[in-house]
């Protein structure tokens, strides 16, 4: 299964502005955790990114592409971090830190936000508070991690000023719950959440080892799990649905050898790759009639580096291609409307970078296609 690169053509410029958009667009800050591009109920592909005093968000034209918006900007004032997470109904909920001034006093709360069509505007910030009564503490609250459950809860989680986990999830009728405090000890932040296989689970490093929580039962309150080690480089882990209700998690060792993977009732496998300090993306993807597991991550060097294994086989080897695109940040991964995977970046000067599936065998990508800031 050779992963064939075509990254080294001219790239084409796509039809989603030009550089007057760009000259009136917030500057990109960085690119968002968790599933930053998304595919909708109607098919269409969705790209998020944070910038200065909100979000950028780019939308496809029409299912498959290949032409974009120009990015369409949401303001909202003193983010710090931004999450992306996405149901099975397909809504898009994005939960931020916001950190501002008041009163003298530094003021840190989570807010979220949700889109429920591909293309419509968002639904009001909404604000899920902070668990921390005292400005000292509060403002010690790290970045939330998301996962949205087959019901369509939305469950919140962060770090607290003591090292411990906090969940805040969305109950029947659409009321949150008050913040509850899953304990633990030693958290950093890069906590990784999801639903993936049916059951929130949450996936958090601490030091030299990850601390994990799961579902007994959907609904339940997650529960801590057996620790891991080795320990995970924070924001670095991933999960992926590799048959019918088992997850496995893929992450990088801190060590530098590597990535690692884990399944339950196994022990953790090294595998290869050559990481920076970012999150891996995962995508499951049938190649040559083949299950197999796609990674990719921004490697040491800058750009975005490709791997396929066969899925559950990872102990057999990856296969790693260099696309030599450079990015900013994480890259993305999604499925478009016609089942290709779809790779995205997002470029220094804040442009979305856009790389689709081709038709040769292995795992071929075409031209990359700029999308303007």
């Amino acid at each position: 299964m050779a992963i064939r690169d075509r990254s080294a053509r001219t790239p084409r410029r796509g039809r989603a502005g030009g550089a007057a958009a760009a000259s009136v667009r917030p500057p990109v800050t960085g690119t968002a955790t968790g599933s930053w591009l998304v595919r909708g109920k109607d098919g269409r592909l969705t790209a998020y990114a944070p910038c200065e005093g909100g979000l950028l968000r780019w939308t496809e034209h029409r299912p498959g592409g290949p032409d974009w918006s120009e990015p369409a900007f949401f303001p909202v004032d003193d983010l710090t971090h931004l999450t992306v997470a996405q149901g099975a109904d397909t809504y898009v909920h994005l939960l931020g830190r916001r950190e501002r001034q008041a009163d003298g006093a530094v003021q840190v709360d989570v807010v979220h936000a949700v889109q429920y069509q591909t293309g419509r505007p968002l639904t009001e910030w909404r604000s899920l508070g902070n668990p921390h009564r005292t400005p000292e503490r509060a403002v010690l609250f790290g970045p939330p991690a998301a996962a949205v459950a087959p019901s369509g809860d939305v469950h919140v989680f962060a770090r607290n000023a003591g090292g411990g986990l906090m969940m805040r999830r969305e109950g029947r009728g659409g009321r949150w719950e008050p913040w509850a405090d899953l304990r633990g000890a030693g958290l950093r932040d890069g906590l990784t959440a999801t639903a993936a296989a049916g059951r929130v689970e949450v996936f958090a490093p601490a030091g030299g080892v990850t601390l994990t929580w799961g579902q007994q039962e959907p609904g339940a309150v997650p529960r801590r799990f057996p620790d891991v080690r080795p320990g995970a480089l924070p924001g670095s882990a991933a999960a992926l649905e590799t048959a019918p209700g088992r997850l496995t998690w893929f992450w990088t060792d801190p060590a530098g050898a590597g990535l690692v993977c884990l399944r339950p009732g196994s022990w953790a496998v090294p595998l290869s790759g050559t990481p920076s300090d970012g999150a891996n993306v995962l995508l499951r993807q049938t190649l040559d009639g083949y299950d197999c597991t796609v990674i990719a991550h921004r490697g040491r060097t800058g750009t975005v580096l490709v791997g396929v294994c066969g899925t559950e086989a990872e102990a057999l080897g990856l296969w790693w291609g260099d696309t030599g695109r450079a990015c900013v940040g994480d890259p993305a991964l999604a499925h478009d409307a016609r089942g290709r995977a779809v790779l995205a970046a997002l470029g220094s000067g804040g442009e979305l970078w856009v790389a689709r599936q081709g038709d040769g065998p292995g795992l071929s990508f075409t031209d990359w296609l700029r999308m303007s800031p």
